[in-house]
């Protein structure tokens, strides 16, 4: 079982930076794909951006295009640790942040920002940007 904890969330204002992080249990954590989805009121969980388990210690990242630029996703195996750096923050960011991790076989796009891909997901952290 992974155990996945989200910090770092909160208010902010329009073009500010935030910085999540997402500790998860020692199992195996290098060896999962790490990602982060978020969910919005009222509508459904998309896809942020992950870090896809190549081989050992080598990850693809993938973006969703809205936050290409500006969103940079990033892990520390040595802390168990998963970050989403998050710059130039819009309103439309606002949304609850879900770390996510699993074994994501498929390399297309689909497969890697589906959230089936993913058996393990935090608890959730809320990031509001305010204009």
């Amino acid at each position: 079982q992974v155990q996945l904890v989200e910090s770092g969330g909160g208010l902010v204002q329009v073009g500010d930076s935030l910085r999540l992080s997402c500790a998860a249990s020692p199992r195996a954590f290098s060896s999962y794909s790490m990602g982060w989805f978020r969910q919005a009121p009222g509508k459904e969980r998309e896809f942020v951006a992950t870090t896809r388990w190549v081989e050992n210690n080598i990850y693809n990242a993938y973006y969703q295009d809205s936050v290409k630029g500006r969103f940079i996703i990033s892990r520390d195996n040595a802390k168990n640790t998963l970050y989403l750096q998050m710059n130039s923050l819009k309103p439309e960011d606002t949304a609850v942040y879900y770390c996510a991790a699993g074994i994501v076989q498929r390399a297309d796009y689909s497969g890697i920002s589906g959230p089936r891909s993913y058996a393990y997901w935090g608890q959730g952290t809320q990031v509001t940007v305010s204009s």
